[in-house]
């Protein structure tokens, strides 16, 4: 059964950048996404597909670490899963803040490290999580340092569940898990050239290899692929120009 509540759903995602202008050129170009400024109280330009806002870009709150990419969770009650969350060991990085008309957020560092966002709108969340289709994101993915209390955690702050686990031989365990009957995304325990726990969102392609091509040709740079995964499906790992990490995926033909 559907949760009406939303809880769980990937339904957000912003890029925190030094160069938001070159940001949203380079992606334009590289996944095809649209762009439309959003009138709040701070620069904000949101990211779209056909016309549908996904997320947006703005620029780094701080001038320490890199450019990075931040997914939003859905939750019935951000303080309440905050309070969850810090009694599970998280971070409370943000603490709940309202986006006025539009609704509220926090930013968590679970107990491994990684962050995350999570989000009540207003209007309150009755979609269930859908496929995805071009130009959305399609995987989530976290490199963690405990594979069993990254995913004890998550189980039991949106209610995730464990849909498949890969041998991975030498590599471990790749688990993949869902909600409602629908994969989100996987989980492993982070190789050593990993520098820290983190969480790498996936852009749905028509041609991973192709958008690989682009992401070099406008300044970015290709980390790892374009590779064949089970299941037939091609990945790219990549860093913007800014050096923000993230991953472009095509579907198996």
């Amino acid at each position: 059964m559907a949760d009406a509540s939303g809880r769980g759903r990937f339904v957000w995602y912003d890029l925190m950048t030094t160069d938001p202008a070159k940001a949203q050129d380079f992606y334009s170009k590289v996944v095809g996404w649209g762009i439309q400024v959003w009138e709040g109280p701070k620069p904000y330009t949101m990211w779209t597909v056909d016309g549908t806002p996904i997320g947006g870009v703005m620029p780094k709150s701080s001038p320490g670490g890199p450019s990075h990419w931040l997914a939003y969770v859905s939750t019935p009650d951000v303080d309440a899963t905050a309070k969850d969350a810090q009694a599970r060991g998280a971070k409370l990085l943000v603490p709940g803040t309202d986006i006025p008309s539009v609704g509220r957020f926090a930013v968590l560092a679970d107990p491994q490290g990684a962050a995350l966002a999570i989000f009540t709108p207003i209007a309150g969340a009755t979609k269930d999580q859908a496929a995805a289709k071009r130009g959305e994101f399609s995987w989530h993915e976290l490199a963690t340092t405990s594979l069993e209390d990254g995913f004890r955690f998550y189980q039991a702050l949106f209610g995730w569940d464990l849909m498949e686990d890969h041998d991975m031989g030498p590599l471990g365990t790749y688990r993949i898990f869902g909600r409602n009957g629908v994969q989100l995304g996987g989980m492993f325990n982070k190789p050593p050239q990993i520098p820290a726990p983190n969480w790498l969102l996936y852009v749905l392609v028509d041609d991973a290899a192709r958008a690989a091509e682009r992401v070099t040709a406008n300044g970015g740079s290709v980390l790892n692929g374009p590779m064949e995964v089970p299941g037939g499906d091609w990945i790219a790992q990549c860093l913007d120009p800014q050096g923000a990490a993230f991953a472009v995926q095509s579907r198996a033909k």
